[in-house]
């Protein structure tokens, strides 16, 4: 669903919700009969304008504002760990920039996924992620990067994923996709 379906859709929480204040990246409980707006929802996750701030809930949270809850990704029998990779950066472009209404992997902030086989059990695996960030001080990296680790943590047969942060090479608007540079303005 694109942002323009919720944008500016008034909500109450009817729950009490764990968030992610933005951008900050500082987590806070909001608490139930708060009353705001959906500023974003995009991959699953929900930026809301209440009281004067933006938080992100995740979507399994979705409930708390009356949307339906993410699911988690499937694989076919007999899946490959090429198919594991396919799957992994499928869920990876389901995590958008709290900010920016584009995803991380369009955003040019993951640069390598590796899946391997787990030498302990032939049907686990492990996944490798290197990514980066638009600026090393941005308060929501460990959101970004707990986003990237608990989104393949949902892949069926994954039993470890490990998130390297690096800013080397540093990041740079001529890593974003084509796609993303013309969504922002950003064509040259």
């Amino acid at each position: 669903m694109s942002s323009r379906g919720y944008e500016n859709e008034p909500v109450v929480l009817n729950r009490d919700v764990e968030a992610v204040m933005v951008p900050a990246g500082t987590p806070i409980t909001l608490k139930s009969g708060l009353a705001g707006y959906i500023t974003q929802a995009l991959g699953g996750s929900f930026t809301l304008y209440i009281e004067g701030n933006l938080y992100r809930i995740a979507g399994e949270q979705a409930d708390a504002i009356g949307k339906e809850r993410v699911i988690a990704p499937t694989l076919p029998p007999g899946a490959t760990s090429d198919d594991v990779r396919e799957l992994a950066w499928q869920q990876m472009r389901a995590i958008y920039d709290p900010e920016i209404p584009i995803n991380i992997v369009d955003l040019g902030l993951v640069y390598e996924c590796t899946v391997n086989a787990d030498a302990d059990a032939e049907d686990k695996r492990s996944v490798h992620v290197r990514m980066t960030l638009t600026a090393p001080g941005c308060g929501m990296g460990e959101v970004l990067v707990q986003d990237v680790r608990s989104k393949i943590e949902l892949i069926p047969t994954v039993s470890k994923v490990d998130v390297e942060l690096v800013f080397d090479p540093p990041w740079s608007q001529s890593m974003m996709s084509e796609a993303a540079r013309l969504q922002t303005g950003m064509m040259w």
